[in-house]
């Protein structure tokens, strides 16, 4: 197989849409990554690694609600813009019923963390800096990033995800210059994205002409109901994921947060890349699948194997750099973080085996399956990393977290080789020559 990589023009390659999705997809991540290197060493010697860690702790419930605006629309609409590329009155039709649908999520979310902060007296510790993250909430409902993916024509956004980074990283060395600004730096996060997704919309809709147009309550109702059992799959998901470090602030204090924040940042870095390819090649394999299912598994096998081994390759790289990327980032050595960082370089692992599995289910639409399998997973997350996390602290939390992930991906082969024999077989069968 590598044999037919090598023998492809590397003009032509790089003309394939899905190889410059990935591109693009690529440089935003870098881009994002590189600010990440810059900022949180600053924001270190700023404002501490105390308030470092409450900081991470806002973000994440942010990042769980920004789940709740997002409503599996990343997932499902890209594959309707790639089905209708050239149709731009229905291009309207979906960009404006998402971004509706979207706003609306936005504004119940932030009324709901209100409500929490200010009714029931909820995250004591850091509830003004909550309330400044909010602005994340509306970032994330006007970010058009899914528009782009599925007409796959990436540059544009990538080029305004870097301008909106380099205005946010100008920000924080402008802004936040001790303990007391902590509570600005999620907020000029959201608003310097907020900013520019305002812009490329309204490029979208002056430029492009596709239009931004009224949408009824029941065109957006019958959105959200469509994709609930996606919502609910990347719901589950997102906390198996990233609610970790929530569990572990019932136990620890800020500072063990703080030294655990930096590995699991690492972590879930190196956790992109798989997904990455996975939204690289949506586009073009849901046209794949539509039209020819021999060339899909073929399309998908090849992918596969290139996210294995490249994720293979960055996992050892980090784990023996690990000492020198965790002293990097804090500006001083923290054996801790390095020995976390060294257990959770298993979970991207082991997420892009788990890749191949997902990407079946989404082509194929088996929207339930993916949702047994995400809420599984949650299932394992909390019973595994609340027992390992009360008894072995930060430790148990990692060890949890590995093993959570090998086994929703023992369970999701199992899963489809029970529903959809076919697709297993499509997919890891040896192709013929």
């Amino acid at each position: 197989m590598i044999d037919k990589y090598i023998s492809i023009p590397f003009s032509q390659l790089i003309r394939h849409k899905s190889v410059q999705n990935f591109i693009f997809l690529l440089f935003i991540q870098s881009s994002n990554i590189l600010i990440t290197l810059i900022v949180m060493p600053l924001l270190i010697q700023s404002i501490g690694v105390d308030q470092f860690g409450l900081v991470s702790l806002a973000l994440s419930v942010i990042l769980i609600a920004n789940i709740f605006v997002g409503f599996g629309f990343q997932l499902s609409a890209p594959r309707e813009v790639a089905l209708s590329q050239k149709k731009k009155k229905k291009l309207s039709r979906i960009l404006s019923g998402v971004l509706s649908g979207k706003l609306l999520l936005a504004l119940i979310a932030a009324l709901v963390l209100l409500i929490a902060v200010y009714g029931f007296d909820l995250f004591p510790d850091y509830q003004e800096m909550l309330v400044f993250s909010l602005m994340m909430l509306f970032s994330e409902a006007t970010l058009p990033v899914w528009f782009f993916q599925g007409m796959e024509k990436m540059r544009l956004v990538s080029v305004a995800n870097v301008f909106s980074k380099l205005l946010y990283l100008a920000g924080i060395v402008l802004f936040i210059t001790g303990p007391e600004d902590a509570k600005w730096v999620n907020f000029l996060f959201g608003f310097t994205a907020f900013s520019v997704n305002l812009f490329i919309l309204a490029y979208l809709h002056y430029g492009l002409r596709i239009r931004l147009i009224r949408v009824s309550w029941e065109r957006i109702y019958k959105g959200l109901k469509d994709n609930t059992y996606l919502f609910l799959s990347a719901f589950a998901n997102h906390i198996s994921v990233n609610g970790g470090i929530v569990i572990l602030s019932f136990f620890e204090p800020a500072k063990t947060l703080g030294m655990y924040s930096l590995a699991e940042r690492v972590s879930l870095v190196l956790r992109i890349v798989p997904a990455l390819i996975a939204q690289a090649v949506y586009p073009n394999a849901a046209k794949l699948y539509a039209e020819d299912h021999a060339r899909f598994f073929a399309f998908m096998r090849k992918v596969y194997v290139f996210t294995l081994g490249f994720c293979s390759i960055l996992v050892l790289g980090v784990y023996f750099l690990a000492p020198f990327i965790i002293e990097l980032l804090a500006k001083g050595p923290l054996p801790e973080s390095v020995l976390y960082l060294r257990i959770l370089v298993l979970v991207p692992l082991i997420a892009s085996l788990n890749a191949g599995n997902t990407v079946l289910l989404l082509i194929a639409e088996k929207k339930y399956l993916l949702f047994n399998s995400s809420w599984i997973m949650l299932s394992a997350m909390l019973v595994g990393t609340i027992s390992l996390t009360a008894s072995m602290g930060p430790m148990g939390l990692c060890i949890a977290l590995v093993g959570s992930e090998l086994f929703v991906f023992l369970f999701t082969l199992s899963l489809i080789y029970r529903k959809c024999p076919e697709l297993l077989k499509g997919f890891y069968s040896r192709p013929q020559e």
